[in-house]
């Protein structure tokens, strides 16, 4: 059985790695980000499919930024959607960012852009959500649910505590949840389980399902 971490036991390891280790956090990004590309381009037939990017202003939002340049050199239709304050977003993520703005993704904070999704990638929050989703965030992961997309969401479907499961007010209902390093507490419980669709673990030694 997979190993389970609270969201501050992986806060802790992601800092070890960068900081005892000394792997930078854009290396981490990047991994992520290949890890998600691959089971992208594994798992679902979207050659000819529009993937759309919901990405918030943390490091998770940085990781889809990575692999929306990463689906764009691979051939597909990809755009992003910024939700967030930007002004607030990390120094990786503004890294990403400026990395899309070269390679000229397309990116808005039009909720419209979803119309005609094949799949919708959820990195809104991250493993970080520790109270009810409000305003606009609401807006957002309920039309990500009304969507037809397949959903995939990245660490942790947004609106689920990582530690408890719990959905915080409202949450992504994922088809599937490709989580790092560590499978999270929140997501071996209901609701969050169902929640997340099906589960991989990536990690040093590749990508597998978690069951």
């Amino acid at each position: 059985m997979a190993k389970t971490v609270t969201a501050e036991q992986m806060r802790h390891y992601d800092q070890a790695t960068i900081h005892e280790i000394g792997i930078p956090s854009a290396v981490l990004m990047e991994r992520a980000a290949l890890a998600v590309r691959d089971e992208i381009l594994s798992g679902f037939p979207l050659s000819q499919g529009k993937v759309v990017i919901v990405a918030g202003s943390g490091n998770n939002g940085g990781d889809v930024l990575a692999l929306a340049r990463l689906l764009h050199i691979a051939g597909l239709h990809v755009s992003i959607i910024n939700v967030g304050n930007l002004d607030h977003a990390s120094d990786e993520h503004k890294l990403q960012e400026h990395i899309c703005h070269y390679y000229q993704i397309p990116e808005s904070t039009d909720l419209k852009d979803l119309d005609g999704a094949t799949m919708i990638v959820d990195a809104i929050f991250g493993i970080g959500i520790n109270r009810p989703v409000t305003g606009n965030y609401t807006d957002v992961i309920k039309q990500i649910n009304q969507s037809s997309a397949v959903k995939l969401a990245v660490d942790m479907p947004s609106g689920i505590n990582t530690d408890t499961g719990e959905v915080m007010g409202c949450a992504v209902k994922a088809d599937a949840t490709v989580t790092f390093a560590f499978n999270k507490v929140g997501l071996t419980k209901d609701p969050g389980k169902k929640y997340a669709g099906r589960i991989v673990l990536a990690d040093d030694m590749g990508t597998y399902e978690v069951k």
